[in-house]
């Protein structure tokens, strides 16, 4: 019940943006300077950054905003010092076009059971709630929420995010749910979520 809650007041707060064709090529002009971490189409050639494809953009928006700001929960100085750098503008291009790229297909992996366990319901006696209540069951997240999606993403980048909100390195989360859960995984749960969540495919659109 506190989960959907939370969910239901954080629904709505940040509103949907949608990107025009002129934002999106602009985006992509300007996304030279990611490409190096993050691949020119936003596929990340390595684990230790996330790919950006597909991403949404509400998500994609706050992440940039919150490196520029000094007490916003996230720092990293690569980040930092790129996001400074960023008009507003600057931000929802680089957005709009990362939004617009196709996702990465997911890696082929056996599925961890603890992950998959976790991930899809929780652990209701440790007040763990499931990760599908806010990213989705397919990792697809909550665009209008600015729950981001999971889908395919680094198994080893993903990880480290999660050590980071457990160890107090990151907290730009709303109402801290990302702190409070990862504070209850151990270490092996934490890398199971992570395996299974590299799997994970997201949805087909309706045709």
């Amino acid at each position: 019940m506190r989960l959907v809650t939370l969910v239901s007041l954080w629904y709505g707060l940040i509103p949907n943006t949608y990107a025009n064709t002129a934002d999106i090529q602009a985006g992509e002009r300007k996304s030279a300077i990611c490409a190096g971490c993050h691949g020119s189409r936003g596929i990340a050639p390595s684990a230790n950054f996330p790919h950006l494809a597909g991403q949404s953009t509400n998500y994609l928006i706050k992440q940039l905003q919150n490196y520029q700001q000094a007490n916003s929960g996230r720092q990293a100085p690569m980040m930092t010092s790129i996001a400074a750098q960023l008009s507003e503008q600057d931000i929802q291009q680089l957005a709009a076009y990362y939004a617009a790229q196709p996702p990465r297909h997911p890696v082929s992996a056996a599925e961890s059971g603890i992950g998959k366990r976790l991930y899809l319901g929780g652990d209701m006696a440790r007040d763990i709630a499931a990760c599908s209540a806010c990213h989705g069951v397919h990792g697809q997240g909550l665009t209008a929420a600015g729950f981001p999606a999971l889908s395919g993403q680094h198994a080893l980048y993903t990880e480290q995010q999660l050590n980071k909100f457990k160890q107090g390195q990151r907290h730009n989360d709303p109402n801290n749910m990302m702190t409070d859960i990862s504070r209850k995984l151990n270490a092996e749960e934490i890398a199971a979520l992570a395996a299974y969540i590299a799997t994970l495919t997201p949805p087909k659109a309706a045709n």
